[in-house]
């Protein structure tokens, strides 16, 4: 497949492709039959700001639940951002209705978590490749089946399976058909939305290969989401923590994986298993209590206090931390990193 060739004003490699700020998506909670009235709000992604280079893979780490997934389908519009900016290559997506931001999708795709449910089991592997393309009136005809079986030798398929079914397929080969439609239409940015978490894990290893491959080969940039810290590290450039909606700790990933400065990102690593029995043994473990909170009902002030060895108490229950350079890019929201000051713009 010759390489992808931006459009217009695409951002060269290095520059900034995207941009979010201050995203919020809340989902409404309602009661009632027949007439429902809304009581509240699940803040499944509440205040985020980061940005992602041309050809960087930004890696989203942090338990179920804590508003990874939503944040990926929220920067493609597939839910509506409940407010802030998506910014990508200088068009703000959450502007953008209909012909416009269809033509915009074209240049962000998506890689789906599970390979069973997201591929449509009456179609066959060249009409599900196929569709973008047919959609977006790139190819049809003898040049579509071209096109689709030059994706598959892409992704190490057999380009004679076009007329197979999914159920056909193992769980490592319907990932391969995921990803190949993913690329079908050339895109810039691709969200991996947990792509190997339904693997076993010597066919894990293949995928994040594959796509490392076509990232070099195609200068592409990712959004690699995952609770799998061990994957994250080997694909990633940068580590974005995510706790209950929030961002608590940015930055490269050597230095988030030998430096963590936020409580549950050191949590979070603590928990990864290390080969060398020696220095297994002699590691300390952070071990939290209690369970993630209600994104209904998150905490008042840091939404991490309620589970943190180390909470300040009457600051860290009262106050948001602040969102500060810790040095050299590494960020984080934590006042053990930046004390408080007696800031009441930082109040809830």
């Amino acid at each position: 497949m010759a390489n992808s060739t931006p459009t217009a004003g695409a951002a060269a490699k290095g520059e900034t492709l995207l941009e979010i700020k201050g995203l919020k998506v809340y989902f409404p909670i309602t009661q009632g039959i027949i007439v429902q009235r809304k009581v509240g709000d699940i803040k499944a992604v509440d205040g985020l700001d980061f940005s992602i280079k041309k050809g960087e893979t930004l890696g989203l780490v942090g338990e179920s639940g804590c508003g990874k997934s939503t944040t990926g389908r929220a920067i493609l519009q597939l839910y509506r951002p409940t407010a802030g900016d998506v910014i990508f290559d200088g068009h703000d997506l959450t502007q953008l209705k209909a012909e416009p931001l269809r033509r915009m999708r074209r240049r962000m795709q998506m890689i789906f978590q599970d390979p069973y449910a997201s591929l449509n089991p009456r179609m066959t592997v060249g009409g599900i490749i196929g569709e973008p393309l047919e959609v977006h009136g790139i190819a049809k005809g003898k040049e579509l089946k071209e096109r689709v079986q030059e994706l598959l030798k892409v992704v190490g398929l057999n380009p004679y399976f076009v007329n197979r079914y999914p159920h056909e397929f193992s769980g490592g080969q319907r990932q391969r058909i995921g990803v190949a439609r993913a690329l079908a239409v050339q895109p810039d940015f691709i969200v991996c939305d947990e792509p190997i978490s339904a693997l076993d894990v010597s066919i894990q290893a293949q995928i994040l290969n594959l796509l490392e491959e076509l990232q070099n080969t195609f200068n592409l940039t990712y959004l690699f989401i995952s609770h799998d810290l061990s994957a994250v590290r080997h694909i990633s450039d940068r580590v974005a923590v995510m706790y209950l909606g929030r961002i608590v700790e940015l930055t490269d990933r050597d230095e988030l994986y030998e430096n963590p400065l936020h409580p549950y990102a050191q949590a979070l690593l603590s928990a990864v298993p290390i080969p060398d029995p020696s220095i297994e043994e002699k590691r300390a473990r952070t071990i939290l209590t209690g369970d993630v909170p209600s994104p209904a009902r998150p905490p008042s002030g840091c939404t991490f206090h309620t589970r943190c060895p180390v909470a300040i108490q009457g600051v860290c229950d009262k106050y948001t931390p602040y969102w500060r350079d810790a040095g050299n890019g590494h960020y984080v929201s934590c006042f053990r990193v930046h004390p408080y000051e007696g800031d009441q713009a930082a109040k809830n």
